[in-house]
């Protein structure tokens, strides 16, 4: 009788521990790679890190050329940094609820989202007094390029 709860014990232990484990799994740190030194990468950053709630490794890269071409970076859409999320690639200042809501969805031919250039007012671009600039979020992959959300200045 004893050793029959202990059994159960270790299962119920067990089946909670592994319940837990796709959870933990999809809280890993999330990479940044940016061109060394760029102070709005570490703004865009600071809010990820806030929304998502999770650690955001900020690497400097010399040569971000090769890390985009193997996350699929259309060389037209580039910026100043690079993050991979949960296997998806986001490039330059992509807004948060547009890399939720590709990350819950998991679009069909999507490899990632990218906001080219350096727009004011994106995410980490905020400069007080100075109007915000309209921009896309594109999406990129095997399927080519769309637009996946519009943001007005």
């Amino acid at each position: 009788m004893e050793g029959s709860k202990i059994v159960r014990s270790l299962i119920l232990l067990l089946s909670a521990v592994f319940a837990g484990v796709p959870a933990i799994a999809s809280a890993s740190a999330i990479a940044m790679h940016r061109d060394p030194g760029c102070g709005c990468c570490e703004k865009w950053a600071a809010q990820v890190r806030r929304q998502f709630g999770r650690d955001v490794r900020i690497v400097d890269d010399a040569d971000r050329t090769a890390f985009r071409r193997s996350r699929g970076v259309p060389p037209g859409l580039v910026s100043c940094h690079t993050a991979v999320v949960d296997g998806l690639a986001f490039e330059g200042h992509v807004p948060v609820a547009d890399m939720k809501r590709a990350l819950t969805g998991r679009p069909r031919g999507v490899r990632g989202l990218a906001v080219a250039g350096m727009p004011l007012g994106s995410p980490g671009m905020e400069v007080p007094g100075a109007r915000a600039q309209a921009f896309d979020v594109v999406a990129f992959g095997p399927a080519g390029q769309r637009v996946y959300a519009r943001h007005s200045g």
